[in-house]
């Protein structure tokens, strides 16, 4: 059996559900099946205990006519047979009467008040050919009506207006059998609701033996969406469960070996791109400043057009590189915040003085407004969202700042607009990722792609967003929304290191 390590969770709701479902499924089919062996039941003895109480009153009306009833009868049967009669087939929960019938016309009812049931004149026509019965519910009690009347007998005198054998009628009450069927009635209820108790009981322990395992590899695939690869479940049997178990383990096994797989190559072309931009961060400062003079005396000799290209070029590769060297800061998780109160309006102002886009970007915004932020990392992203407009945008060129809630917080919320073109609907949904160019129909273009999504990153690091979306009345619109307050994060001793030095760097590269 493979052991490993296992995972537990909280019961979801997806759990809950699927054990009610079962035990109400469960309980469902064994209370259909309880009450169906009792529907049975109650009508085979109900069937059973009429059949044996009717039998019994057939057979005792046949019998009385046999033994009172002579095979020779005189003429006009008198009152003293009919009362013979009565007597004898009268009992306990038994009426009878006895009427007269003559050789033609209707047969005569009986007096309702010698019966427990009236007698119909049809059920009294049917009675004159032979033996019938019939079960009649009256005031809540059953009876059974039977009408009897003999046969193949002769009168001695053959004349209309002698009697034939007499007829007679019988109820007999069927209250007890009707009590005793109420008695197994509540018995079959009771053992019906013992037998839903019991279902009830044993379908929450099969239930429950069915969902601890899936309740195992839920808690198991959530422990591994949330990155524990090692997280493994015990396998128990031979069933379809333990085959789930099995095939779960062998997925997680080869889900982890690819994800390191893909972690330690993400992890070298990261450290690949940063150890490289490190390296080429110091020769491309030295060309930079070369470049630069080379074109200055070039320019001073009247020509220079090849100086002033390749230091041009030299400029927009070592801003490549230092934007890498940002890129794989975010990657690698050592990008850090240098907390300061910053009143925005001056922020900003710095901003656009230092890139001579003062006079080209309306600034709009409260000169008193003061936030807790990272100066550095706020400069980054206004002159990425600021930059962004002149270069692909049309004037006027539009920046309002104030102060804006989002769910429940304040903050600091800066608009950068243009009227230019917009954004194609092809680029909206990717104008933060990475290396992605307005311009991606050419082969290269000014900027280096990476612009945006450092501007994003920094805002992120903030605890806050930028969205990117199109005016009604055409172009761009970046909201860049920042808390207004941020608990300082701390910083170990080479993280501090790290930044300060980059400061250094891009001081002296600028």
């Amino acid at each position: 059996m493979t052991t490993g390590t296992r995972a537990t969770g909280g019961r979801g709701p997806r759990s809950v559900g699927l054990r009610v479902r079962l035990t109400a499924a469960f309980t469902a089919v064994a209370l259909f099946a309880a009450l169906l062996a009792s529907g049975i039941s109650y009508v085979l003895l109900r069937r059973l205990m009429l059949q044996r109480a009717q039998d019994a009153v057939l057979t005792e009306v046949r019998d009385t006519l046999a033994r009172q009833i002579p095979p020779q009868l005189p003429p006009d049967v008198d009152e003293l047979v009919r009362a013979q009669l009565v007597e004898a087939l009268s009992g306990a929960g038994r009426r009878a009467a006895a009427v007269p019938v003559p050789l033609s016309g209707p047969v005569p009812l009986p007096d309702p008040s010698q019966l427990d049931v009236p007698v119909t004149r049809a059920f009294a026509d049917r009675a004159r050919d032979g033996l019938v019965f019939q079960r009649i519910i009256r005031g809540g009690k059953p009876y059974l009506l039977v009408g009897a009347r003999a046969t193949g007998y002769q009168t001695t005198v053959d004349e209309p207006w002698r009697t034939t054998p007499p007829m007679v009628f019988v109820s007999a009450s069927l209250s007890r059998e009707a009590a005793d069927l109420r008695l197994f009635t509540r018995a079959l209820l009771v053992a019906d609701a013992v037998a839903l108790v019991a279902a009830l009981g044993l379908a929450l322990l099969a239930t429950g033996g069915v969902l601890r395992p899936v309740r195992r590899l839920g808690a198991a695939a959530r422990a591994l969406g949330a990155g524990e690869l090692e997280t493994r479940v015990a396998v128990r049997g031979g069933d379809e469960l333990a085959d789930l178990a099995r095939t779960f383990n062998a997925t997680a096994e080869a889900l982890e070996r690819t994800v390191t797989e893909l972690r330690a190559m993400e992890a070298a072309s990261r450290r690949f791109v940063a150890d490289v931009s490190h390296e080429l961060r110091t020769p491309l400062t030295s060309m930079v400043a070369m470049t630069d003079l080379l074109a200055e005396e070039a320019a001073a000799a009247g020509g220079g057009t090849a100086a002033r290209l390749v230091a041009g070029e030299t400029r927009r590769l070592g801003q490549l590189v230092e934007h890498l060297i940002e890129i794989s800061r975010f990657d690698a998780g050592a990008a850090a915040l240098v907390l300061d109160d910053v009143n925005v309006a001056d922020a900003v102002a710095a901003t656009l003085r230092a890139r001579g886009w003062r006079d080209e970007v309306v600034v709009d915004g409260p000169p008193d407004l003061f936030a807790r932020l990272d100066p550095r990392r706020f400069d980054v992203i206004v002159a990425n969202l600021a930059g962004n407009a002149l270069k692909h945008g049309r004037p006027p060129v539009a920046l309002r700042f104030g102060r804006a809630g989002r769910d429940g917080a304040a903050g600091v919320e800066v608009v950068v607009s243009d009227h230019g073109p917009g954004l194609p609907g092809d680029l909206l949904a990717v104008v933060f990722d990475r290396f992605v160019k307005s311009e991606a129909a050419r082969s290269r273009s000014e900027g280096s792609g990476l612009g945006l999504s450092i501007a994003r990153e920094n805002a992120v690091l903030h605890g806050g967003s930028l969205d990117a979306a199109n005016a009604p009345d055409g172009g761009a619109v970046f909201t860049l929304w920042l808390p207004e307050k941020q608990d300082d994060e701390e910083m170990d001793e080479e993280k501090r290191d790290d930044v300060e030095q980059d400061d250094v760097e891009r001081d002296g590269a600028s």
